[in-house]
């Protein structure tokens, strides 16, 4: 069964946008779970503009399920936090800084030494490693040269695709990608831009899929349908694609 996982930075978002703790990000970590969700992910960036290093702190010591960090590992101050807090994963995305979210997977063959080293540094503490990358079959493979445990496929393009009416265009890089890391026995997981709307096929294309990341369209969701409603109508779509 593929997991969900909750990102909640939008939670973090719209509270910030407003000073004070409404809505209170840790309850909305804690709720995700309490609705059904598989796990919680939660993406710092170094200007904390929405998820604040001490958020995730506070966020580790409530949660049941897994616990993901999500977050580029040139920044020292992310290696650090990740190392003390010690998530169930670590997810590896080469943002920039200041980028407003993420918009392509590693070139796993340029930082192939860089990546190994870091994924060490991980993987040395207990922490299940994935590496975003793009579908794209060289990159794949070298993310096996890595280290790396898992790779998450980066899905925007699929997303716009496939709301072009373009379904099997849209997903046939992936079904490619993701049958090459299940050669190479790297783990799979997926996010970006996935929403209620193409997550089940996308799902019924891979159905070896370990987990998805969703966060800003769950979010988006919830504020028409309710959070609680909408943690289990994603949790339908992934069940109903087995």
């Amino acid at each position: 069964m593929t997991k969900l996982s909750v990102n909640i930075n939008k939670f973090a978002t719209l509270r910030n946008s407003r000073g004070g703790n409404n809505p209170d990000v840790v309850k909305a970590a804690a709720d995700a779970q309490r609705f059904g969700a598989d796990g919680v992910t939660v993406h710092p960036r170094p200007d904390e503009r929405h998820i604040r290093y001490e958020d995730v702190r506070q966020i580790k010591k409530i949660i049941t399920t897994e616990f993901n960090i999500e977050g580029n590992p040139t920044e020292q101050k992310f290696v650090d936090l990740v190392l003390e807090t010690k998530p169930d994963q670590v997810t590896l995305v080469p943002d920039a800084l200041g980028q407003i979210t993420s918009n392509h997977g590693w070139d796993t063959l340029l930082h192939k030494d860089y990546l190994y080293e870091i994924v060490s540094v991980f993987k040395k503490a207990g922490i299940r490693v994935s590496i975003f990358v793009d579908p794209v079959m060289t990159m794949v493979n070298g993310a096996l040269e890595t280290g790396t445990d898992r790779i998450e496929l980066y899905t925007e393009h699929y997303a716009l695709v496939y709301a072009s009416g373009k379904h099997e265009e849209a997903v046939a890089p992936y079904t490619a990608a993701a049958a090459r890391a299940k050669e190479l026995k790297l783990g799979l997981n997926a996010g970006h831009d996935l929403d209620l709307h193409n997550l089940r096929f996308f799902k019924q294309r891979i159905p070896y899929l370990d987990e998805v990341s969703i966060g800003h369209a769950l979010v988006s969701d919830a504020i028409y349908l309710g959070y609680e409603n909408t943690v289990q109508l994603y949790k339908r779509q992934l069940r109903d694609a087995d």
